[in-house]
């Protein structure tokens, strides 16, 4: 069977409205972008193609999406650096690239449509498969192992947590019930555990009644809010002044740590009611977009993948205040599901 085209299995959300976003600050010959979630390269090649002078760097935590990726803007030469690495670890990759600061920085987060498209990954409820769904299949736990290892009580809350389940307890039940006969291993199982644990009346509406089990078990897996917290500061200290950083979120727990990371930068943090601000306290992120922008009606025909977006975009004006920079590389918290590889961040070409 011959291997499907990239571009033919992804098309990028939004590229235009990054482009415009982030022209501005790469204009310059010799300016570095970082696809912090390169995926099968969409978004990349759109810049590579539009800007011939700009070189990026494309960090991806998935090696056979670096593969596809690299594959796809092989005709684009030494402009195009892959490497095997979690988005958090932005300061280590630029460390060893020799790269003291960057002009833009773009995360497009959640699930790829690589992903999604392989069954065997596990990551679809549409489609009967093994659980794993990490987004690095060569380490971590697998969804089946959290479902076959966790306590009723942890279950219920990565459900309630992340997948923001009125039922989740419910669920939870089910699956420690089932569990006692046999291990829960195919996603189609986990499909008729959630139905049979939400209630008739319920199921009627709303899509897919597994969609937030699948969900919150994908971001349970990856440690996902952990490293987008940690990743959306980081990528912010790798701007150089005048740089920008573009961030498309496709629920609301993503979406609410960017704006979060975003509203502090552009605040004044010192408290209120002092005659005069100080420069450290004055902000040092402009906000560039108005709250979060959506996939217009064109761009839905386009892209029916582009129904959740939320896009956000924010500038660097001046260097982050002391008391605000996120902990140095060394003292990052390393936890999570060994998801990161353990070697550090590598090229891949």
């Amino acid at each position: 069977m011959t291997e499907r085209d990239p571009a033919s299995r992804h098309t990028p959300v939004l590229l235009q409205r990054c482009l415009d976003l982030l022209a501005p600050a790469l204009a310059e010959p010799g300016s570095v972008l970082v696809d912090a979630t390169l995926g099968m390269g969409g978004h990349t090649e759109g810049v590579l193609a539009a800007m011939p002078h700009v070189r990026v760097v494309g960090i991806d935590r998935d090696p056979e999406a670096l593969r596809l990726a690299s594959g796809r803007l092989e005709r684009f030469g030494d402009r195009f650096t892959p490497v095997h690495a979690v988005y958090d670890e932005i300061p280590d990759v630029l460390d060893e690239l020799g790269l003291p600061g960057v002009q833009g920085v773009l995360m497009d987060l959640g699930v790829s449509s690589l992903q999604l498209d392989e069954a065997e990954r596990g990551f679809s409820y549409a489609q009967d498969a093994p659980l794993d769904m990490r987004m690095d299949p060569t380490r971590g736990l697998t969804a089946a192992e959290v479902l076959n290892t966790y306590s009723e009580a942890d279950l219920t809350r990565v459900l309630r947590e992340y997948g923001e389940e009125r039922f989740a307890g419910r669920i939870a039940r089910r699956i420690v019930q089932a569990r006692e006969k046999a291990p829960v291993e195919r996603s189609g199982e986990l499909v008729d555990l959630v139905r049979a644990g939400i209630p008739a009346a319920a199921r009627q509406t709303g899509g897919n009644p597994a969609k937030r089990t699948f969900q919150a078990l994908r971001i349970e897996v990856n440690d996902e809010l952990a490293v987008l917290a940690r990743a959306v500061p980081a990528a912010v200290e790798s701007l150089v002044v005048g740089g920008r950083i573009v961030v498309e979120a496709y629920q609301s727990l993503e979406d609410r740590l960017v704006k979060r990371a975003f509203a502090a930068g552009a605040e004044i943090s010192a408290p209120p009611g002092l005659p005069v601000v100080p420069d450290t306290h004055e902000p040092y992120l402009r906000l560039l977009t108005r709250g979060a922008e959506e996939a217009d009606e064109a761009e839905l025909a386009r892209n029916p993948r582009s129904q959740s977006v939320r896009l956000r975009g924010a500038e660097r004006v001046r260097a982050t205040p002391e008391h605000l920079r996120p902990a140095a590389p060394d003292d990052r918290p390393r936890g999570g599901r060994s998801t990161r590889p353990r070697t550090g961040p590598r090229r891949t070409a």
